[in-house]
């Protein structure tokens, strides 16, 4: 529209000078908009049709193409784009193998072992094709902890046969935690176990080539160096940091490499850079391959194929998946003679990997790697002209002070931007993350990952001791370099637990300030800035109740009381929502008030109190008791309780909703099951926690559940009394 005087209204023009301005940047969007799609998925309360997603899609991106103005264009496009990424979710879904029906009580199990893990104690089998006694081979893997004291000779291939208990994977310990019940319905895992007995060996099956070299490369690295630098070595070449000790993967968190033991793109880097740089040299020593052959692009296809080599061979981990993408980018665009663009690559790279790989987006990995790439190609284009300035002088400890700035500048910029997703996920912030990368990294990269390189070259020939020794005393440097930094006071420091709505919002700040190129991309700065204040504008649950475990929040302090052992895993995962010192909580008797209004009962115990009442034992409560007990605990998971003149309850099935992966009580529920609902009031929950569907437990009721309902697709069982670690 223009004016009597011809000229745009003010909005169109600065319209015009925004499109100009940001001209190549829109298409950049379309790679986030399809993680909110996956994002949108999970975060539904019970499955969307599937037809939704593709529907969806095709009526936007016929819209997207109709459209002429860009104003219109744009929305449409980054919706279709969504769309993709929730038809991709369910997709993934579908695609996966239903949960088996477990049984309960000890059973002999003959399977083929997929891969022999090395834990620092101890083995741990992952078994393809079980049969549980006699029955029909299942679809899923199951992971099986051996006995310390069995040292039955396996491998890769090996059909056993040993006897176990096993155990459906566990819900999450308070409402919103960690998901273990996804993560193994998306990684082809049916539960995990422990043996009863010693292994029998039934026979040998052909094994997968990478399956058969990790068992063999993990054994020589054993052999050649023992203890924990060894485990060290055998994770930067085989992907499988579980052989190191939990103290020292503590001291390696908290010191801010840990990054260090997951294989990603400092990883994959340097190995592509050397076999890049030795096949061109070596090429460069024949004139006629200089003269006549493209020496550059081979070497880059040659580092291209080392590079999807290791990626097998540590398991094709997110990391380095995204990684390998870029760089195959970067190659593909050098053959054609264009210029490889990073940023674009690196959201080619997240589209790719959210529509191939839904169930990792709303995991830490993938959340805390594309946060730290993004912020490393967007701040080192802002810092572009000063690095220039300072390399331009020839003098060497210029130079030096060059190569210090970039490796501080690095370290600060991934680790700011992965920190506020380390925190969401782990509760803890590292202090001097900066100082140890700026030690360790140079020492991997120099020295640890080279002499790994060229141990994996030598073993044909059974000479990798050559390598491997000094390889170890790289790892050892390195180990100590964390014990150093995580023995520092405050090292690590355990941070409020912000909403979601917070993470989203500094994920969206992150993005927005790294695409915009214009004064635009300035607005990410105060939504990052809400998004890191929101864990101090929302108030934490007073108390978290899960299976056997309970914690209550007193000031500074989180008092825990626990049955059946020790419940370590449910008391770290505690620790994440509400930080802050542990300590066991001291009850006299067998009634142990928790504030006022709540009691927990050890026993049972005659009359019952009033209020709300977390039993451990049966007790029968009557009119004007809130009880959560165990069998509610098994029908709607854990609980977080904020206290009042009226509690307020949130409950884990209340969050997850019915999704083919949540297991709930004793026995399988259906997805979609239409739930038994008790009329209550319920006080508007504080912090913006939502309303529990179907109401809050009053009067001498429980807490909502649904009835159960049989379906030979789902099943539900006690939750592991382990680690998923162990």
């Amino acid at each position: 529209m223009r004016t009597p005087f011809g000229h745009r209204p003010l909005p169109g023009r600065l319209l015009d000078r925004l499109l100009e301005a940001e001209a190549g940047r829109f298409s950049l969007w379309l790679a986030p908009a399809v993680v909110a799609g996956v994002v949108l998925y999970f975060a539904l309360p019970a499955e969307p049709p599937p037809w939704a997603g593709p529907v969806a899609a095709g009526v936007l991106l016929a819209a997207s193409t109709a459209l002429r103005r860009r104003l219109a264009l744009y929305p449409c496009a980054l919706l279709a784009a969504a769309s993709l990424g929730l038809a991709a979710a369910s997709l993934a879904t579908w695609r996966a193998a239903p949960m088996p029906s477990l049984p309960h009580r000890a059973v002999t199990i003959t399977a083929r072992v997929a891969e022999v893990e090395l834990l620092p104690q101890g083995r741990r089998l992952v078994l393809a094709g079980a049969r549980l006694g006699g029955a029909a081979p299942l679809a899923r893997n199951i992971r099986v902890r051996l006995r310390n004291d069995d040292a039955t000779p396996l491998t890769a291939g090996s059909r056993i046969s040993v006897r176990a208990l096993l155990f459906a994977p566990s819900p999450p310990a308070w409402p919103g935690g960690w998901d273990l019940q996804r993560d193994a319905y998306f990684s082809n895992l049916a539960g995990y176990g422990f043996a009863l007995g010693k292994v029998t060996v039934l026979g040998a099956t052909s094994a997968g080539l990478f399956a058969r070299l990790r068992s063999t490369i993990r054994a020589r690295v054993a052999a050649a160096v023992p203890g924990v630098p060894g485990a060290i070595a055998a994770t930067l070449l085989t992907g499988a940091a579980i052989g190191i000790p939990p103290a020292d993967r503590a001291a390696f968190a908290a010191s801010g490499l840990a990054h260090l033991l997951a294989i990603a793109g400092l990883h994959i880097g340097i190995l592509m850079g050397l076999v890049f740089l030795a096949v061109r040299l070596a090429l460069a020593l024949s004139e006629h391959a200089s003269l006549f052959w493209p020496t550059k692009s081979l070497a880059a296809l040659a580092a291209l194929a080392a590079g999807g080599f290791y990626m097998e061979l540590t398991g094709a981990h997110l990391p380095i998946e995204r990684s390998f993408l870029m760089a195959s980018l970067v190659v593909l665009a050098l053959l054609a003679g264009r210029r490889a663009l990073s940023m674009r690559g690196l959201m080619l790279a997240m589209a790719g990997l959210a529509a191939l790989e839904p169930q990792a987006v709303p995991g830490p990995s993938f959340q805390m790697s594309f946060a730290a790439v993004l912020a490393l190609i967007a701040g080192y284009r802002a810092l572009e002209p000063a690095l220039a300035r300072l390399g331009t002088d020839p003098r060497w400890h210029r130079r030096a002070l060059r190569h210090v700035v970039m490796l501080l500048t690095t370290s600060l910029l991934a680790g700011s931007a992965s920190a506020p997703f380390a925190a969401w996920h782990f509760g803890r912030m590292q202090v001097y993350f900066v100082l140890s990368n700026v030690f360790a990294v140079p020492l991997t990269a120099a020295w640890t990952m080279p002499l790994g390189l060229v141990s994996l070259m030598l073993m044909p020939l059974h000479l990798e001791r050559l390598a491997l020794v000094p390889m170890g005393w790289g790892c050892a440097a390195t180990l100590a370099i964390a014990r150093f930094f995580a023995g520092l006071p405050a090292a690590s420091l355990a941070v409020p637990h912000a909403p979601p709505w917070g993470l989203l919002l500094v994920a969206l700040g992150l993005t927005w300030l790294c695409l915009w190129r214009s004064r635009l991309r300035l607005a990410g700065l105060a939504l990052l800035a809400a998004g890191l204040a929101s864990a101090w504008l929302v108030r934490p649950p007073d108390l978290l109740v899960a299976r056997n475990t309970v914690a209550v929040r007193r000031g500074a302090q989180v008092l825990t009381a626990t049955i059946h052992g020790r419940q370590a895993f449910t008391l770290e995962q505690f620790q994440v929502r509400l930080p802050g010192p542990q300590a066991p909580l001291d009850c006299p008797g067998t009634t142990c008030p928790l504030a006022p209004g709540a009691t927990l009962l050890l026993a049972s115990a005659s009359p019952c109190p009033q209020g709300l009442v977390i039993a451990f034992a049966t007790v029968a409560c009557g009119p004007g008791t809130t009880l959560i007990d165990a069998a509610a605990i098994g029908r709607s998971g854990s609980v977080a309780i904020w206290l009042g003149p009226r509690p307020t309850l949130l409950t884990d099935l209340a969050v997850r909703g019915d999704r083919p992966w949540v297991i709930l009580g004793t026995t399988p529920r259906r997805p979609g099951a239409r739930r038994a609902s008790v009329q209550a009031r319920v006080p508007v929950p504080v912090g913006g926690v939502r309303r529990i569907r179907g109401g809050s437990p009053v009067g001498g009721s429980r807490v909502p559940i649904a009835p159960a309902a049989p379906h030979p697709g789902r099943q539900a069982a006690p939750a592991p009394p382990m680690a998923p670690s162990e």
